[in-house]
């Protein structure tokens, strides 16, 4: 038995073979739930375990069905050793199998990286095929680029660990902690989320630096939200406003915490924000 975080929900592996073998988090528990399902979509340089421990059990108690996938070259999926070949096309394409195998439409939510593929994805689905998107702490819209001088100027010394990242290095535990959390994480935590880091593909972080964007005047627009994190050193607040307006989706903020909300100390402020507004839309 998987992680059960906070919950008595039991979390399980299975393979969905496809274009690509594609590792899928779920709870067999909930499957048939009549609950809108949540499919997670995870962001760069991780894989379908950062949503294991907190959101999938806690939002499974709730008695939605719930999935999280790992998109190819991450987690257990395949494809790792082809992992640059792959851009946001192909990942959007993995979730289409994941939505398929669900057989209803579910809500989508992606973070970060996992944003902009469920953006890519509603420029190709029917309409009908995504009940609701959430995008929690997503690459802006417009793309990584002003992200990323805002943070040379601003952290220079974060920068340049982020890119010994983005170049295929690695980065030390202190530059992950300032990325990704609000405040001081727990030692042995700390260092077994860094284990559990892999490399991220040159070309989806192309794509997301302009190349390949989401076009947005193709996109279905079921109702979305965008979650800014106040302290996000990665992905400033400022830039999920302005994802916000493009999408035309409503803006929430979560106060006092960083960039990784499904795995900071106070996630459930996350997921509770995520639940009072599907609830406030009947899901």
């Amino acid at each position: 038995m998987r992680g059960q975080g906070a919950a008595s929900a039991a979390i399980e592996g299975r393979l969905l073979h496809g274009e690509e073998r594609l590792e899928l988090l779920c709870c067999a528990q909930t499957a048939e739930a009549a609950r809108t399902p949540l499919v997670f979509v995870h962001g760069a340089y991780v894989g379908a375990w950062c949503w294991e421990e907190h959101f999938l059990p806690w939002f499974a108690s709730l008695g939605f069905p719930v999935y999280a996938v790992s998109l190819r070259g991450h987690g257990a999926s395949a494809g790792r050793e082809r992992l640059n070949r792959f851009g946001l096309a192909d990942y959007a394409r993995d979730l289409a199998e994941v939505v398929a195998m669900i057989g209803r439409a579910p809500v989508l939510i992606g973070h970060s990286m996992g944003g902009m593929v469920v953006q890519k994805y509603l420029g190709a689905a029917a309409e009908g095929d995504c009940a609701a998107a959430v995008f929690a702490c997503p690459v802006p819209s417009y793309g990584l680029v002003p992200s990323t001088f805002t943070l040379a100027w601003t952290q220079p010394a974060l920068f340049a660990g982020i890119q010994s990242l983005a170049a295929g290095g690695s980065a030390s535990p202190k530059v992950l902690a300032q990325a990704m959390f609000a405040g001081p994480m727990e030692q042995s935590r700390l260092a077994g989320i860094y284990r559990r880091m892999q490399p991220e593909s040159q070309r989806a972080l192309m794509d997301m630096s302009g190349w390949g964007l989401p076009q947005l005047w193709t996109m279905q627009r079921p109702p979305m939200l965008c979650l800014g994190a106040q302290r996000d050193a990665l992905i400033p607040a400022s830039g999920v406003r302005a994802s916000a307006r493009m999408l035309g989706a409503e803006y929430r903020e979560l106060q006092g915490l960083g960039h990784a909300v499904m795995l900071e100390t106070r996630w459930e402020a996350a997921a509770r924000s995520i639940l009072a507004w599907l609830e406030e839309r009947g899901f």
